[in-house]
Order: C-alpha cells, then structure tokens, then sequence
C-alpha cells in the first residue's frame, strides 16, 4: 500500500512548492507595480510645462497686463490661460493665448480685456498644444 508522504514525493507535492509559488507571485505582482509607478512619474513629468508668474500691472478698469515665464522641455507651441480677478476674487478678464515653442524657457507680457477693474492677473495652466 502506498502512503500520502510517497505519492507526495513522487507528484512533487510538498510544502516548500507552495511557498516557491506565492514567492513568484509575490515578485510578479512587485515588478509590475514598480513598472506602473516608473511609467506613471515618467509619462506625467515628459509632457509638462512649468509656468512663473511674474508680475500684472493694471493698465486701466478694462484691461490687465501680465507678465509671466514658461518653462518648456519641449519645443512645442504651449496654450496659456490667464485670468484677471477683482476684489472679491471673481473673475473678471481671461484669456488663452498660444506660445510659439523653440526655446525651453521664455518670459512673455500679456493683455487681458476686462469686464470690471481687476485687481490682480495670474496665469492659470498652461499646456502643450
């Protein structure tokens, strides 16, 4: 009559199998986390515009003028958003203006047409078009 421990030994059924399994599991399952984690940082950052604001000047009750510094590692054109805000921090003027790219970083001075006098202007987001 065959025993339980020789059909072990002659299937290959032991309690080290098992733990060999998890471990491949284990090491599986944390290479392809790292690999989404390195993806995810790498395909975030190497897309993305940095942007400064510099300064605003309130030129009169309807227009703003502002300031600002995009930083690019791309040489593609960037879209910008600027808003001009009142004293309640309603918005009071926006703007989209397209950037031709060529150089990494770059300062540039917009105009932003008014509803009311703003009393502030800021760039709101920036991105490659």
């Amino acid at each position: 009559m065959t025993t339980k421990e020789q059909l072990d030994d002659r299937y290959g059924r032991s309690k080290r199998t098992g733990l060999r399994i998890g471990l491949v599991i284990v090491a599986v399952v944390a290479a392809a986390i790292v690999g989404l984690l390195v993806w995810s940082v790498w395909s975030s950052s190497s897309r993305s515009v940095d942007f400064d604001d510099l300064g605003f000047r309130v030129v009169d009750d309807s227009q703003v003028e502002l300031s600002f510094r995009v930083t690019s590692a791309h040489q593609e054109d960037v879209t910008c958003v600027l808003e001009a805000l009142d004293t309640s921090f309603g918005v009071v003027g926006w703007e989209v203006v397209e950037l031709d790219g060529g150089s990494v970083t770059a300062d540039y001075t917009e105009t932003i047409r008014t509803v009311d006098t703003a009393t502030t202007g800021y760039v709101n987001s920036c991105s490659l078009r």
